[in-house]
């Protein structure tokens, strides 16, 4: 019997599942798959919790009643670290050991070590997360709102949260505030036009080459002097991989993605696959992306099958299908195999594959009328 084990219940370590599963008896698998959670987070619709009225219990799926139906071992628990010379794995509970490993735990937020941060702002890991800032949202009790970080989760929320505002009918600040000289990082400059110019629309102010400076009971402070008293603060900054990767002795980019081959190896019993693996591809690294990390999944659970049958292992050939950054006011900016495209279609485009993507037929159903009572 050979042991498999996959770190993360996300896309690419279900993904993965799904395909080895198909395998199990041929090659007589024992598959167990580590996961801190009980249930799958569709991480991809969290900020619609906010604006969009998406309930959360539409984003959860149960991995209990997953394991029952493609037989593998559920974990629940935190991985500590992982020895690759020894082929362990250690939790909070106990070692195992492995044959091959995938290491798909995904991303969490990077507060860069500032512990006030951690203390005083939300942030967006889970459903949990999304349920608790909902939570405080509906107390409106704060003066103003402040996100930081400009990339994809922070344009999300800030949309988001002018649409809850509005449909309460609540005047309040918005704001953005962007380390960098320019919101949404490596991007084209025609489609952070077109975000900037949505978000102008939408009264949301944003704050380039600032930082939060301090942060106190009621009051924030940015570097260029600037105070918001009683506002809220949303952690949107960037994002890390888990300890137990920091920790590891293998190359990696500064946030802590592993550095993985062309078959997405780490070594020969060991692969790496979405937001955990930083791929090189295009003179580039890739960036993480829903549809990296599928494909990125099911890649490595097939190299680990065909080196199981002693066969030449395949490369993984990224497809980029394109981006999209959805606002919630309906209105996008994106490029989708190659055309460049703004206003609903992209909006339309992304809830589609979100739909798709989701994991439950009843899911499915409750995502679709989520949005069309929400967006009533």
């Amino acid at each position: 019997m050979k042991k498999v084990i996959i770190i993360g219940g996300g896309f690419a370590g279900l993904a993965s599942l799904f395909r080895l599963s198909r395998y199990k008896k041929r090659f007589d698998l024992a598959i167990t798959l580590i996961s801190d959670r009980e249930q799958v987070n569709f991480l991809p619709m969290l900020p619609d919790c906010l604006g969009r009225s998406v309930k959360t219990k539409h984003l959860l799926f149960n991995l209990a009643d997953l394991s029952a139906k493609k037989y593998f071992n559920l974990l629940k628990s935190r991985v500590i670290a992982v020895d690759l010379k020894k082929k362990e794995v250690v939790t909070s509970g106990q070692s195992l050991n492995y044959d091959f490993l995938i290491i798909s735990s995904g991303t969490e937020t990077n507060f860069y070590g500032n512990n006030m941060a951690r203390e005083h702002s939300f942030k967006l890991d889970s459903v949990e997360d999304a349920a608790f800032l909902f939570e405080a949202l509906e107390k409106n009790s704060y003066a103003a709102y402040l996100i930081a970080g400009g990339g994809y989760t922070g344009i999300e929320v800030a949309t988001n949260l002018r649409v809850y505002l509005e449909k309460r009918k609540i005047g309040r600040k918005i704001v953005i505030i962007e380390r960098a000289p320019a919101i949404l990082g490596p991007l084209p400059q025609w489609l952070k036009n077109c975000v900037e110019d949505n978000l102008k629309r939408l009264d949301i102010e944003v704050i380039v080459n600032s930082t939060i400076e301090k942060i106190e009971t009621e009051s924030t402070s940015l570097a260029d002097g600037r105070t918001f008293n009683h506002a809220m603060l949303i952690w949107a900054a960037g994002v890390r991989t888990a300890d137990f990767i920091q920790n590891l002795e293998v190359e990696k980019n500064p946030q802590g993605r592993i550095k993985v081959d062309e078959y997405l190896r780490v070594n020969d019993a060991c692969f790496a696959a979405g937001d955990t693996a930083y791929f090189l591809y295009k003179h580039n690294f890739l960036r993480m992306a829903v549809q990296f990390a599928i494909a990125q999944g099911a890649c490595s659970a097939k190299n680990i099958i065909r080196s199981l049958a002693g066969k030449r292992l395949i490369e993984y050939k990224a497809a980029d299908l394109g981006l999209i950054v959805p606002m919630a006011n309906n209105h996008g900016c994106g490029r989708i195999l190659g055309m460049k495209m703004r206003g609903f279609l992209p909006v339309f485009f992304h809830y589609f594959m979100c739909i798709y993507r989701s994991y439950g037929f009843k899911n499915k159903i409750g995502i679709i009328k989520d949005l069309v009572t929400g967006n009533a």
